[in-house]
C-alpha cells in the first residue's frame, strides 16, 4: 500500500492567519516528502475558505519548489472551469518545473455554489459534459498540433507549450456513479473516489464498480484506485474528542456548501446544524471513529488491512479543519507508527 497527502489552505473562521496556514501546508507537504509519501493532491475551489485553492497549479509548483521527490497532483482540476488549451499548458508547465511529478486529476465538481459564479447557468449534468470533451482534447494538445470543435470549446490548430517531460502523465478522473467509472477506465484514466462519511460499504460499492468497468472494457490496463478518507491519528483515546469536534465542524460548512443549505459570508460557509439532517447519524462521534479513518496506531493500522486488501492505494487527507498542531502531530504518529506496518 502506498500514502498520499490531500491538503488543502483552510481558514474556518476569519481568526486565522493566511501567512500561516500556507506555511503549515507546505510544511505538511515536506514532511509527507521526506517520509516517502506517494503524491501531494491540492483540490480547486473559488471563493470559500474552507478550501482556499484557486489556482492548484501555483501551489504544486511552490511545492516542487520545495520538495525533492514526492508526486504532485490536482484533486481535481474542475473540467467546466477550464479551457483545454490552457489546461494542457498549465499542467505540461508544472510538469517541466517540477521534473516530470504531474499527476492530473479532473473531476466534474463538487459545489453548485461554484458553477453559479464560475460558469453560470451550468449544471452537474453539464459539467459531466464538459470532462468528458475535455480529457481527449487535453492528450491531443500534449501530442501535437490539434483542432477541436465540440460542444463546449472550438479552435483552430493549436498545441500544448510546453510539452510534458512525462511521455504520458497519469491522468486521474473523480467518479461516483457507474457511468464515470465505465468511461474513466475505457479511457485510460486512474479513479479517485471519496466515499465522504459513509461506511466501509460504500467504498466496497465503488470498488465493485470499477470491476464492473474492466470486464465492460477488456484488454484496457488494470488503473489505480485511491480513496480519500478524512484521517487523523491519536497516542491515545483521549485526543479522540478534540479531532472528532474538528471534523463536524468543517462538516457543518462542508454540508451547507455540497446542499447549499445555507448562506455563504465573504466567503465563510454558515455551519450547518448537522442534527437537522436526515444522514444525521453520520456525523455521531461513534460514528465518525468507525468510518474514518481515525483512531490510535493500532487502530488505523487494522482498518487500511482492509482497504488493502479491497486493492485500493489509501489517499491520507489531512486537513479537515483541526488546529494546526492537531495535523502535524497526527502525521507525525501516521509515519512514525503507522508507514512501517506497511513498508515492503
Amino acid at each position: 500500500m502506498r500514502f498520499s497527502l490531500a491538503i488543502n489552505l483552510e481558514r474556518m473562521d476569519p481568526t486565522g492567519d493566511m501567512r500561516a496556514v500556507a506555511d503549515h501546508v507546505l510544511e505538511m507537504v515536506q514532511m509527507a516528502d521526506a517520509a516517502g509519501f506517494d503524491t501531494a493532491w491540492a483540490a480547486e475551489h473559488h471563493a470559500i475558505e474552507m478550501t482556499i485553492a484557486p489556482g492548484p497549479f501555483q501551489l504544486l509548483a511552490w511545492w516542487a519548489a520545495h520538495t525533492e521527490r514526492i508526486r504532485l497532483g490536482t484533486a481535481v482540476a474542475v473540467a467546466a472551469y477550464w479551457h483545454p488549451i490552457r489546461l494542457a499548458g498549465e499542467s505540461a508547465l508544472l510538469d517541466l518545473l517540477s521534473g516530470g511529478r504531474l499527476e492530473l486529476g479532473l473531476g466534474r465538481g463538487a459545489y453548485q455554489r461554484e458553477f453559479d459564479r464560475m460558469v453560470p447557468g451550468l449544471d452537474s449534468a453539464g459539467a459531466s459534459a464538459a470532462l468528458r470533451e475535455l480529457l481527449p482534447a487535453v492528450r491531443a494538445l500534449w501530442a501535437g498540433d490539434y483542432a477541436h470543435d465540440g460542444d463546449r470549446w472550438a479552435f483552430p490548430t493549436s498545441t500544448s507549450c510546453p510539452k510534458p517531460v512525462q511521455a504520458n502523465p497519469p491522468i486521474w478522473v473523480a467518479a461516483r456513479d457507474p457511468d464515470t467509472y465505465d468511461w474513466a477506465v475505457a479511457n485510460g484514466c486512474n479513479i479517485m473516489c471519496w466515499p465522504l462519511m459513509r461506511p466501509f460499504a460504500e467504498l466496497q460499492a465503488y470498488a465493485a464498480r470499477m470491476e464492473d468497468a474492466l470486464e465492460k472494457a477488456p484488454g484496457v490496463p488494470r488503473p489505480k484506485m485511491t480513496a480519500m478518507r478524512y484521517s487523523a491519528v491519536w497516542a491515545d483515546n483521549s485526543d479522540a474528542d478534540r479531532y472528532i469536534a474538528s471534523v463536524q465542524r468543517q462538516a457543518g460548512q462542508f454540508e451547507n456548501l455540497f446542499k447549499q443549505l445555507g448562506d455563504v459570508d465573504n466567503g465563510f460557509a454558515d455551519p450547518v446544524d448537522l442534527r437537522s439532517l436526515a444522514h444525521r447519524d453520520e456525523y455521531l462521534p461513534e460514528t465518525l471513529r468507525e468510518h474514518l479513518m481515525f483512531g490510535t496506531p493500532d487502530e488505523v493500522i487494522a482498518k487500511l488491512r482492509a482497504y488493502e486488501e479491497l486493492g485500493v492505494d489509501f489517499l491520507y487527507c489531512a486537513s479537515f479543519g483541526a488546529p494546526i498542531a492537531d495535523q502535524k502531530r497526527s502525521l507525525q504518529l501516521f509515519i512514525d507508527e503507522v508507514m512501517p506496518a506497511f513498508t515492503a
